[in-house]
């Protein structure tokens, strides 16, 4: 069912085409003196030797078949396999010999036809058929990506904030081992997202974050506290403790 040009399932010959041999075939792959290139298509057999220069998908993917069976590429590249065989009506000089097979003897006959039942099943439930609304959306996001993109360089300028801000929500889970069950692989992307992609280190922010969890906003131990104590003070007596300590610092440098 489905399959072509099988030896249980051949077209007449005509008496106008010539009936040609594998072994007559096979000698014409380009290579030889003459450098024509013969190929067979559904048992019919194509002089392809200036097509092939023309030909809308190279040359060379047309060659590789130059003294071979290429039924089933003929098939895969070929959506339109009425249009197509139009154009191959004059290239055509003959066909297999009734007693020739429909394939090369370097081929096996079961695995060929299994692999045809395959492609026709896989053809009847429509899997190969696209589908453009999943395509669509993928070019809605990416569209809307790029948008935003362009959107943050405008109002932020090279400013590290938007990037930060971007990923340093996720990094922040992967450094408390939140994502995967594994810690290793928690670290590993961590690297990846918070090194590669923002060119920071990984060790320095576990180093820092892990004293803020040690001793949260506790002043002089909590770091986030020592870099940014005004962002990060909460509670009314931490508050006065770290503004007592900035107006001490202040008096100082008028001193």
């Amino acid at each position: 069912q489905g399959v072509v040009g099988t030896e249980t399932e051949r077209k007449p010959v005509s008496a106008f085409l010539q009936l040609y041999t594998w072994e007559e075939i096979r000698i014409h792959n380009g290579r030889g003196p003459s450098k024509e290139q013969w190929l067979v298509i559904d048992r019919n057999v194509y002089d392809v030797s200036n097509f092939s220069k023309r030909h809308p998908g190279g040359s060379r993917v047309i060659g590789h078949y130059a003294g071979q069976d290429a039924t089933d590429a003929f098939v895969a590249f070929h959506s339109d396999k009425a249009l197509v065989k139009k154009y191959l009506k004059s290239l055509l000089i003959g066909e297999l010999a009734p007693d020739q097979p429909s394939f090369e003897s370097n081929k096996k006959k079961s695995l060929l036809e299994d692999f045809r039942k395959l492609r026709c099943t896989v053809e009847k439930m429509g899997l190969l058929n696209p589908d453009s609304t999943f395509f669509s959306l993928i070019f809605l996001h990416l569209l809307v990506l790029d948008a935003a993109s362009w959107l943050t360089v405008w109002y932020f300028g090279i400013s590290l904030v938007p990037f930060l801000i971007q990923m340093g929500w996720f990094q922040h889970d992967l450094g408390h081992c939140s994502v995967f069950r594994k810690p290793k692989w928690n670290h590993l992307l961590q690297i990846i997202v918070i090194n590669t992609l923002k060119g920071l280190p990984a060790s320095w922010w576990n180093h820092l974050h892990n004293q803020h969890h040690a001793k949260p906003n506790c002043f002089r131990k909590d770091p986030d506290l020592n870099m940014h104590p005004l962002l990060f003070s909460l509670g009314k007596t931490l508050s006065v403790e770290v503004g007592m300590e900035l107006e001490s610092l202040w008096h100082k440098r008028q001193n």
